[in-house]
């Protein structure tokens, strides 16, 4: 089927009693043992849990992958991967990277000894004139958050390959509606599952889904073992939100590529980041490994003093932070999502502060253009009132 098809019907034929085309919530957190030596599969819910069962099997196949694993949150998830690391290992990480990520690594994972170097992904010199021997692994965030560089993922995993790398992909931006980095030759890909798979900002959720059989027995180890498992009310918002994940990325995209082409003509806009527009670096690299584009992006002001009467005009549009649901948030990332990664890193990416992200809902666009132009020429008002 279809993968519009196979989101829709996400657990409606796995409940035989009953026929439920929802299933249920199992909220049981221990499971009857028919006799000695015997089980019905489920011994305890941090092991293994009905409901979650259901959602990491629709992961799984969904991403083209062997066995998924559904995490408390992403950064759960994160930290529930790098557990397959040791003191001593190197990780080679994508540079324009999401602030938590970055702290995880830089507050977390460093006093166990795993250490980072932070490289432009696409640029695979780059990669090896960083890599030592005891490089492990790869992880590329493609898009990027907030300034939308693409990665060649088939390019990138070839080579990691060819050097004994894991490569792991935080996929949480594009979904597997749009791109799947399994079948370019990743091992790990990962998501925020609070997002868009989720969509209605109402659900903390990690998703971790993994190939080849070795990997997937290891990772189950892991995530039992650190136990930031997903419960079972979480898990069926998160399948409720996914059946739908089809329709709203559409409208996410249709409606953010609107918005990203009114800001670019406007005169108060510096620069637009979204890998739709045709002068967006990587523009053809994201045409060629995925079949469309997310519903968040980035835009630059031209002067810094618009920042506050914009985000305090919006009144459609909600300043706050996170991203992927059905209401529009805007994000003024040097302050909020990227605050944890210091400043001359945030300027040698481009994350200044002039660039506000913008996570665009399924609104009507015309109301969000409205709301846009509003603010913005409130604050062309208010600075020229100065």
């Amino acid at each position: 089927m279809k993968i519009e098809s196979r989101l829709a019907q996400i657990g409606s034929v796995q409940e035989p009693v009953t026929g439920a085309v929802s299933y249920p919530i199992y909220q049981s957190t221990a499971f009857r043992h028919p006799r000695l030596g015997e089980s019905t599969g489920f011994d305890y819910a941090r092991t293994k849990s009905p409901t979650r069962t259901v959602l990491e099997q629709a992961a799984a196949e969904l991403e083209s992958g062997d066995a998924g694993f559904a995490c408390s949150s992403g950064m759960a998830a994160l930290q529930t991967i790098f557990a397959l690391f040791k003191q001593g290992d190197h990780l080679i990480v994508s540079l324009d990277l999401y602030g938590g990520t970055y702290r995880l690594l830089e507050r977390i994972m460093s006093r166990f000894g795993v250490t980072v170097s932070y490289v432009d992904t696409n640029d695979i010199q780059e990669m090896a004139n960083v890599a030592r021997p005891e490089t492990r692994a790869i992880l590329i965030e493609t898009p990027t958050n907030p300034l939308m560089m693409i990665t060649d993922l088939a390019a990138v995993c070839n080579w990691a390959k060819e050097q004994g790398y894991l490569t792991i992909v935080d996929n949480t931006l594009l979904t597997p509606y749009y791109q799947r980095p399994l079948e370019l030759g990743a091992d790990i890909v990962i998501h925020s599952a609070t997002k868009y798979l989720g969509g209605h900002n109402d659900v903390l959720a990690g998703l971790i889904v993994t190939k080849g059989e070795a990997l997937s027995q290891e990772m189950a180890i892991l995530h039992n073992s650190i136990g930031a498992v997903l419960g079972p009310q979480d898990s069926w918002l998160l399948m409720r939100g996914m059946k739908t994940l089809a329709l709203r990325m559409e409208r996410h995209q249709y409606n953010a590529t609107r918005l990203a082409e009114y800001l670019l003509a406007h005169d108060a806009i510096e620069e637009v980041y979204y890998p739709a527009l045709k002068h967006h670096p990587g523009h053809e690299v994201q045409n060629r490994q995925s079949s469309g584009n997310t519903g968040i992006f980035s835009f630059r002001l031209k002067d810094a003093r618009y920042v506050e009467p914009v985000l305090r005009h919006i009144r459609l549009i909600a300043f706050a932070e996170s991203l992927g649901g059905v209401e529009s948030l805007m994000t003024y990332p040097a302050v909020q999502t990227h605050a944890d990664i210091p400043e001359e890193i945030r300027r040698r990416v481009g994350v200044d502060d002039r660039l506000l992200r913008f996570s665009v809902g399924i609104e009507h666009v015309e109301d969000l253009i409205a709301d846009l132009a509003h603010a913005l020429e409130e604050a062309r008002l208010e600075i020229a009132a100065q």
